[in-house]
């Protein structure tokens, strides 16, 4: 379906969702996302041509299903996964694909710094009907004579870039707002740059005392973009890594850049969503959305976490859970999801499903929380179906159907326990609910 709906305009010179969006064209990709959110597709061409709301759709990912991230769209979720240096090979990535689709992520970002790269790339490419998302920085770096940043030339960036767009890779990560002039700037940090390629940018910067290349090269990035409907995910170089380092001169200084890259990359007719921290005290999250709107002109926001507290090591899906939350309900349109290993080590399948679980519900809350069309609607159908003791239709209803049924017949094995008028948490003396019946029961007959 999506290859005829591209092959209708492989004559366009420029075939961008944002470019037909601002000639009041929309595309199929625009009218299936409308059809799925609920909305008008007219407010869906307008948020995107104004840059609130992008479609990441490259035209060689053909199997693509669109979706949209913006903030008249409803919160979206991006589970990372990647093979380190040390382990993870093409199958067991393209199985964690399959994993992060199964349980509800809305994107994927590869994040592989592992030599078959271009391998796993396409194995993931292969499985997934979602957006893909990468660093072009992990690929460069390996590629590098002796896989040394310091060697690492313009030509060599625009080289990957444009082999990861041929491959179908619908949203690239560049981290073109950490300037040579903001480097003093870490110094004043508890932990200095946490952001990978970041530090590596950081480190070219400092070696070759010369400006960040992806800066020096942004236009000719922003060419390839518009070559394959490719958006950028403007990184956040320098997002704190701590509680202590949040909302710093180095933080909101690189923000500001991303918002002049922002309007760059319009002029150019490329879409753009701006990353954002990071580690942020609760109280701190509505500023941090907010300032992001301002300096960055509405383009949509897309957050790590943010984790609230630096000492959830092994919890740290709920303790940046809780951050997304308020964070989707202040304005991010994405959260981009944190395992229980964050910090710890290189999450496997389940620790995959873990945190994307953990973030469908935080997604979900934000969603309510402001209100969206229909956002409560499965809630409701969910109390309906506890007070009424279908079980079936509450796993049915659960973000996680297999886990909520496992936890149900963990004690209740019998299948005539699914027919049942109360759980092991109560029995069937204590259960409030069918107290409640027989209250509302004699209420009517009295």
């Amino acid at each position: 379906m999506r290859t005829e709906w591209i092959g209708k305009r492989l004559n366009d010179r420029v075939r961008t969702q944002m470019a037909y969006a601002k000639k009041g064209v929309i595309t199929e990709e625009m009218s299936y996302v409308a059809a799925v959110e609920g909305l008008d597709s007219e407010l869906i061409r307008s948020e995107v041509a104004r840059g609130r709301m992008i479609i990441p759709a490259n035209i060689n990912h053909k199997r693509l299903k669109p979706m949209a991230i913006g903030l008249a769209a409803r919160c979206k979720i991006n589970a990372n996964i990647g093979a380190s240096a040390l382990l993870g090979d093409p199958a067991s990535e393209a199985q964690k694909a399959c994993v992060s689709l199964k349980y509800g992520a809305d994107t994927i970002m590869d994040l592989s710094v592992c030599r078959n790269a271009d391998d796993v790339r396409e194995a993931v490419i292969g499985v997934s009907d979602a957006p893909i998302g990468t660093v072009p920085m992990y690929q460069i770096v390996q590629d590098a004579k002796n896989q040394d940043p310091l060697n690492v030339s313009i030509d060599d960036i625009l080289r990957a870039v444009e082999k990861q767009a041929k491959q179908g890779v619908s949203y690239f990560t560049i981290h073109a707002g950490f300037l040579r002039r903001l480097l003093p700037l870490v110094a004043k940090r508890k932990m200095g740059v946490v952001s990978r390629g970041g530090s590596l940018i950081g480190a070219w910067m400092s070696e070759h005392k010369a400006e960040n290349p992806f800066f020096t090269a942004y236009d000719d990035i922003l060419e390839i973009c518009r070559a394959y409907d490719a958006s950028l995910s403007l990184g956040d170089s320098l997002r704190p890594g701590c509680l202590a380092d949040a909302s710093d001169e180095a933080q909101l200084e690189e923000l500001k850049i991303l918002g002049d890259l922002t309007l760059r990359a319009w002029e150019k007719e490329v879409q753009v969503m701006i990353e954002g921290p990071g580690h942020i005290p609760l109280n701190q999250i509505e500023y941090n959305m907010k300032i992001e709107r301002r300096y960055c002109h509405d383009a949509p926001f897309y957050v790590l976490g943010p984790l609230v507290t630096d000492i959830g090591a092994g919890y740290d899906h709920i303790s940046s859970a809780i951050g997304a939350t308020l964070a989707g309900m202040h304005g991010a349109a994405m959260l981009c999801y944190v395992t229980p290993k964050e910090h710890l080590g290189l999450p496997n399948a389940n620790d995959v499903r873990e945190g994307i679980i953990a973030y469908k519900i935080a997604a979900h809350s934000a969603d309510v929380a402001r209100g969206r069309k229909g956002a409560r609607d499965r809630d409701d159908l969910m109390s309906e179906a506890r007070f009424n003791f279908d079980w079936n239709r509450q796993f049915e209803l659960a973000l996680d159907s297999e886990r909520a049924k496992e936890y149900h017949d963990e004690t209740l094995p019998n299948d005539s326990f699914k027919s049942a008028e109360f759980c092991s948490m109560c029995g069937p003396k204590f259960c409030a609910y069918k107290i409640s019946k027989s209250l509302s029961e004699k209420h009517e007959r009295d």
